[in-house]
């Protein structure tokens, strides 16, 4: 993007010289020294508010990290259910406050463990879950009526959202008391990520039959976390990524309300997930800027009137795409300034990343290390003692308005050729990202962009690394466990339940109940998925 940049004081020997440009990564200038005249016109009372109230700049909460810090929820999964059970159980004993977890390719595209193109991946990057049994060892002995849960889920995020369920109603905890959040934001799996199974609009059904589905089962749960985060780690600007996300969630609502639901039926559940770079003033920028945009969105464009629609309740990962091999301590460093801009903007929970996961899953250290990153900028570093500490900052007021504007220009772009479905079709923001990848790694390249330990100040010598280590039998095992439980199981009765899911597909009615009977069933993930396939078909990029 270029720069939009404005507000020259007459100064010129105070705004840097040609040769000293200064920008942001999304292309913003930044000027050597900002003064009252930058903010010329600006008005606080509108552009600030007070915290917990519009436009909600300042927070979606009076109080903030004066009542309560912000959920400490690192994430984790990995291997078997019960490997990943005991990570749980180790972050909780070490002072995490909130799960999330990750969840294997094959579970994720909707693939049993024993399908041939699983071979290889099982519990590679999460944990394999094919069955209701799975999800029974995942979830064994934690207490889900105490716990709110994360889960990185998408294409299959019903499935697993409905397991989760069927595990807490055998452990006796009611459903209206479940908290937690499935990503379930499949739009941005076609923009970023790769991980679709079926075509965009049949997806959006899904989704908003989720929405239904909680809106009457699971009052407290969060039905969808638009997430900025995997644009990012594709490598859009940070305007981009608020942009892009924004476009993304006013499709979400117009789809919900086409499907007939009241915007404040649902919206109060829905949430976001962002990303936090290096760039600490314009994260916080960002995260201040999408604040504000979102209460527009829903006061403006759809009408709400429950003010907790027009909340947007984040969370906020570390860069994944930050992280070096090369020096790995450093990214503890990164992780910390990271999660500072986090904090600064209002995140309302938190994961860090392991310094390790450039060369694989965080080791138990890593995690613990990440985790102690929160505890430290929680309780010792000053900053919740106050909320929005940098609120009325010449630099960082004006960098939030710069944002905002340059985030509009995208969605006016986005809405020209018919919303966010219609520019994914058409692959304008796939081409925005990879234009904006393609600048960051020229830059950096190019030596203009310094990256410590990469590009300056190298060592020739580099200390080894402890790596997570893989279980080479994992696989067999959960294969096994898989089979089994094909072959104890009611057969006609799975089969039943699945016939009654394609039914629902070829028709109208919410897909989760029929899905929710076949799960319970002990139908696989895969079993249902495949339903789901023949009905709806896969997507195929480009045709």
């Amino acid at each position: 993007m270029t720069s939009t940049g404005t507000g020259s004081t007459g100064k010129g020997e105070n705004r840097g010289s040609a040769g000293d440009p200064r920008h942001t990564d999304s292309g913003i200038e930044i000027h050597p020294v900002y003064r009252p005249e930058d903010l010329d016109g600006w008005d606080p009372a509108e552009k600030l508010g007070e915290p917990g109230a519009p436009p909600y700049t300042r927070g979606i909460y009076p109080s903030m990290y004066r009542g309560r810090l912000w959920t400490m929820r690192q994430y984790a999964g990995f291997g078997t259910a019960e490997a990943t059970n005991e990570r749980f159980k180790f972050l909780l004993a070490a002072g995490q406050t909130g799960l999330s977890c990750a969840f294997d390719l094959p579970t994720q595209m909707g693939l049993d463990s024993d399908h041939p193109r699983a071979e290889g991946e099982v519990g590679k990057v999460g944990v394999a879950i094919d069955s209701l049994a799975d999800m029974r060892l995942l979830l064994a002995d934690l207490p889900l009526d105490k716990v709110t849960t994360s889960m990185t889920i998408n294409a299959t995020a019903a499935i697993l959202l409905l397991l989760y369920e069927l595990v807490a109603e055998e452990q006796g905890v009611d459903p209206a008391v479940l908290g937690g959040t499935v990503q379930n934001d499949i739009l941005k799996e076609y923009v970023a990520r790769g991980t679709y199974v079926y075509p965009p609009r049949p997806s959006m059904r899904l989704i908003t039959d989720t929405f239904a589905y909680c809106n009457e089962h699971l009052p407290s749960w969060n039905t969808i976390s638009i997430s900025g985060y995997h644009i990012r780690e594709a490598g859009s600007t940070a305007v981009q990524e608020i942009a892009f996300t924004m476009a993304n969630g006013i499709a979400y609502v117009e789809a919900a309300r086409a499907a007939g639901l009241d915007v404040d039926s649902f919206a109060p559940r829905l949430s976001f997930f962002w990303n936090a770079h290096n760039h600490l003033f314009e994260e916080v920028a960002k995260f201040r800027a999408a604040r504000r945009m979102w209460a527009r969105i829903m006061t403006e464009r759809f009408g709400a009137t429950d003010e907790r629609s027009k909340l947007l309740r984040f969370h906020t990962q570390t860069g994944g795409s930050t992280l070096t091999a090369q020096q790995p301590e450093n990214n503890i460093v990164r992780v910390t300034v990271q999660a500072l801009s986090a904090v600064l903007g209002g995140t309302q929970s938190l994961h860090t990343n392991g310094f390790d996961e450039a060369l694989g899953l965080p080791t138990t250290k890593a995690a613990k290390i990440a985790l102690r990153t929160q505890q430290i900028v929680g309780h010792e570093s000053g900053v919740a003692d106050t909320v929005d500490p940098l609120a009325g900052s010449y630099f960082v007021e004006k960098l939030t308005d710069e944002v905002e504007k340059a985030a509009w220009e995208y969605l006016e772009r986005i809405d020209a050729v018919g919303g966010a479905v219609a520019a994914i079709e058409a692959g304008f923001m796939q081409g925005e990202i990879e234009q904006a990848a393609y600048a960051y790694a020229k830059a950096v390249d190019d030596d203009e962009k310094v990256v410590v330990g990469v590009n300056r100040f190298t060592d020739d010598e580099l200390e080894p690394t402890e790596v997570f280590p893989i279980d080479p039998t994992l696989q067999r095992s959960q294969v096994e466990r898989t089979r089994k439980v094909r072959a104890e199981r009611d057969r006609a009765a799975v089969d039943a339940a699945l016939e009654d899911v394609s039914r629902a597909a070829r028709g109208t009615a919410n897909l989760l109940v029929p899905m929710r009977v076949a799960l319970k069933a002990m139908a696989t993930l895969g079993e249902v998925s495949d339903v789901l396939r023949q009905e709806f078909g896969v997507y195929q990029p480009g045709r």
